[in-house]
């Protein structure tokens, strides 16, 4: 150890931003275990690397006491003295014990314990820079795939993507560079583990908030989506500017914007309606595109019961039920759809009539 070790470690401390007492004081106690190993030596010691210089010694301690038991751990007061007057039963005496050849120990040492630490401070960066991006999009490249997973380089760190969180309709060869949502970020003992979804809901979000400057800018925002990833999906939008039109914001000219997030979501249908603080006026737009005659709260159940024109009914229910299941994910209401011949059979004629309002919503396709 020498000068030059010193200059590396302030090096290190510069680059990679580990100081220097704490990279010293970790090769310090590691030298103890090193010590004891390859001299075959159960002494309590203590290692000592001079900030200044890089030299290194090994001091072995040993507590004062009045008869000697165990010479590798004690020493008589009278052996003490011989040393310095002043030292008392009970006190700690340091002997200088380095060996000849412990140089060569003490720099193979270093580089194990340095090389770890900054493996570590590279992980924690790592994984500092990404739990910020927890719950966001990012883009990776394919590199590998195995029967479980997909492995997607991010630059610094490779993700993990799920088969179970690919699209139905996702097709991907190595190579290919992969947009997803970061759903969990952990700091494990092999390092930080990132894990993607591109089934998940808030992918959705974030292509919008990335699509549409009215939401990246807070005008207009996200109230709630509801998700089938690789079919349909449903987002509820509301603007703060009573002059700017939430749905047309998303839609963009000629369709443009949400047509790029259809196409990044491989051709799945979205539709886009507008948030309303009444119940009856949200729930008549989640069922888009189909058109809504009544809707009857019932708030003690959060029930609502739906009714539409007979010719619409399949087309508010949805293939398998689809469109009624999204609209009532995206409300938080369970949906009761029924015709309006059902209606007027069980409950009498409707007494009132909801204008249609597919003014406030959009389907794209």
């Amino acid at each position: 150890m020498n000068m030059d070790f010193i200059e590396a470690l302030l090096e290190i401390e510069r680059e990679k931003g580990i100081s220097k007492e704490l990279l010293i004081d970790a090769i310090e106690a590691a030298m103890i275990s090193s010590y004891k190993r390859n001299f075959n030596t159960a002494q309590n010691v203590r290692v000592d690397i001079n900030r200044q210089t890089g030299l290194i010694k090994v001091y072995a301690r040993k507590t004062v006491v009045e008869e000697v038991l165990d010479p590798r751990m004690e020493i008589s007061l009278h052996a003490a003295r011989e040393m310095n007057q002043n030292y008392q039963l009970d006190d700690i005496v340091e002997i200088e014990v380095t060996p000849r050849d412990f140089g060569r120990i003490a720099a193979q040492t270093a580089k194990q314990v340095v090389t770890q630490r900054i493996r570590e401070a590279e992980r924690g960066l790592i994984y500092n820079a990404f739990i910020d991006k927890e719950e966001d999009i990012v883009t990776g490249i394919l590199q590998r795939q195995d029967q479980r997973n997909i492995f997607v380089d991010l630059g610094k760190v490779e993700a993990v993507l799920p088969l179970t969180e690919l699209m139905p309709t996702d097709k991907f060869k190595q190579g290919d560079r992969i947009k997803a949502y970061i759903t969990k970020v952990e700091n494990t003992t092999k390092g930080p583990q990132i894990i993607l979804s591109r089934t998940h809901p808030g992918l959705l979000k974030r292509l919008f908030e990335l699509e549409v400057p009215e939401i990246f800018d807070g005008v207009v925002e996200i109230r709630s989506v509801a998700r089938e990833a690789g079919f349909r999906s449903k987002i509820a939008v509301h603007s703060r500017n009573p002059e700017v039109d939430p749905v047309g914001s998303c839609v963009g000219p000629k369709g443009m914007r949400v047509q790029t997030i259809v196409g990044e979501l491989r051709g799945e249908k979205i539709d886009i309606v507008r948030w309303m603080e009444s119940v009856e006026e949200y729930v008549a737009n989640a069922l888009s595109p189909s058109k809504v005659l009544e809707v009857q709260v019932h708030e003690n159940e959060k029930m609502a019961r739906v009714i539409v024109p007979d010719y619409q009914l399949s087309l508010a229910i949805g293939i398998k039920g689809q469109n009624a299941r999204l609209a009532a994910k995206l409300t938080g209401w369970k949906i009761d759809i029924k015709s309006e011949t059902q209606a007027e059979q069980e409950f009498g004629r409707p007494k009132t009539y909801v204008e249609e309002m597919h003014q406030d919503s959009v389907s794209i396709d």
